[in-house]
């Protein structure tokens, strides 16, 4: 199962119904590391480090960094964008599906959107 960061804004409902859902999750929120409040290259570099999938809902500057790092050959294991237009209910769906249906080495160098 892929593990994942989840941005310092990403939804908290979404993640705890995600744990309750998926209890051996492996999950870290920005705001729990020294992450906390840096720029979008350094939490990418992280990801990558880590080999983490980047939870977002950042569709401003996030994902243009995440399509920088592919560009360039750098690592990126992958960034989950959750729009906020959506229901939450969906979203988290959708999250369970494609995290329990994809292998971590799938999601390298892609950035998928949720809602599906």
């Amino acid at each position: 199962m892929p593990r994942l960061l989840a941005d310092e804004n990403f939804n908290g409902r979404i993640l705890r119904a995600l744990q309750r859902q998926i209890p051996d999750l492996d999950v870290v929120r920005v705001q729990d590391t020294f992450l906390y409040g840096t720029d979008d290259q350094t939490l990418l570099q992280f990801a990558a480090d880590e080999n983490r999938i980047v939870l977002t809902h950042d569709v401003e500057t996030l994902v243009g960094y995440a399509w920088e790092r592919v560009r360039s050959g750098m690592p990126m294991p992958g960034v989950i964008v959750a729009l906020t237009n959506q229901p939450i209910g969906q979203i988290i769906g959708d999250l369970e599906i494609l995290l329990l249906a994809s292998q971590p080495e799938e999601l390298k160098a892609q950035i998928r959107f949720l809602p599906l």
